[in-house]
């Protein structure tokens, strides 16, 4: 079910002291989950970017990056996600000619525009089923630092450089899915999407590189932005971040509308968001991710801003290394 980020996972509120006694409830079924678990290995390299925390970091681009830099290499990748927000289990390879946002979930529809995806709530029979297609030599999986079913070959922790951890409680008094000292212990590389706002990267153990992106639209997207009237609305996991580089880019923001993340929006919503941008004298625009789950009769009317995040060359040249070191030891 959609939710919104709470405010008091940002500090230690009177609501986080209330919730704290039952993560002790999460640790615990963190704990039977992992030592239940019998990782299974998949035949490919598996290459795994998540968070430690609930919410959007940025995890997503990062993976979409990361196809791209394996494709750069030679690599064929396929990203394996479990769909949230979809009703199929899969496995099942999206195609966005016959799937909607419904079906597969929105970033998994977004994601297939330009790379292979495959929907599977089960990982180990995705990470079988993507092995069957000759072509795939690689998986990318998004989100599942904390699925023990499948073992990765490569871990990849990513932050939103503004949030951080939190209050580092662990659910539902924060944001943790499970403690930072544990969780990071095994991390092969930590991304900061942003710069590090909250000093979050002394925390982290000084083996692990840290590199930081920025998530931001290309220029030719910049361009078309630039001076134009807009009305914006999103239903991701951190909403400001997106007016903020509507602001950035040079658009002129007449209102704001947030939404929780994966939000299902409905024709009362769009015509509601589509009267208001009217009496402003502006245009509808929201984010790739919240333009796939609208209904097809609205898309034509709503503008877009697609992200991607990059890197310096010096941290480009980082993260390729660290992929072919991965893939190298796979199949050696």
């Amino acid at each position: 079910m959609p939710m919104k980020t709470p405010k008091f996972w940002t500090g230690l509120s009177w609501q986080a002291v209330l919730l704290y006694p039952f993560t002790f409830l999460w640790k615990f079924g963190n704990y039977l989950r992992q030592r239940n678990a019998q990782p299974e290995k998949s035949t490919l390299a598996v290459i795994c970017v998540g968070n430690l925390t609930v919410g959007g970091s940025g995890k997503t681009p990062v993976a979409i990056t990361l196809c791209r830099f394996l494709s750069g290499i030679g690599k064929n990748p396929c990203v394996l996600t479990r769909g949230f927000g979809g009703n199929e289990k899969g496995p099942v390879f999206v195609d966005t000619g016959f799937h909607t946002s419904s079906d597969v979930g929105d970033e998994p529809l977004m994601m297939a525009n330009s790379i292979s995806v495959c929907v599977s709530r089960n990982r180990p029979k995705g990470a079988a089923f993507i092995s069957t297609e000759k072509h795939l030599d690689c998986i990318v999986m998004d989100d599942g630092l904390q699925n023990p079913t499948l073992e990765k070959n490569l871990k990849i922790a990513v932050f939103d450089g503004k949030i951080g951890i939190g209050n580092g409680l662990l659910l539902p008094a924060g944001p943790m899915r499970e403690k930072l000292n544990e969780g990071i212990t095994n991390i092969d590389l930590v991304i900061f999407n942003g710069e590090d706002e909250t000093g979050l990267s002394s925390k982290i153990p000084s083996h692990i590189p840290i590199i930081s992106g920025e998530l931001r639209p290309d220029d030719e997207v910049i361009d078309q932005m630039k001076g134009r009237r807009v009305y914006g609305f999103a239903g991701i996991g951190n909403p400001s971040r997106f007016f903020k580089t509507l602001q950035h880019i040079g658009a002129e923001i007449t209102g704001e509308a947030h939404f929780a993340d994966h939000h299902p929006y409905t024709d009362n919503d769009l015509a509601q968001l589509y009267e208001e941008a009217n009496q402003s004298g502006s245009e509808l625009v929201t984010t790739q991710k919240d333009w796939m789950r609208l209904p097809a009769e609205w898309r034509e009317r709503v503008l877009t801003v697609p992200v991607r995040i990059h890197f310096s060359p010096a941290d480009t040249i980082k993260i390729v290394s660290l992929l072919e070191t991965s893939f190298t030891n796979v199949i050696s």
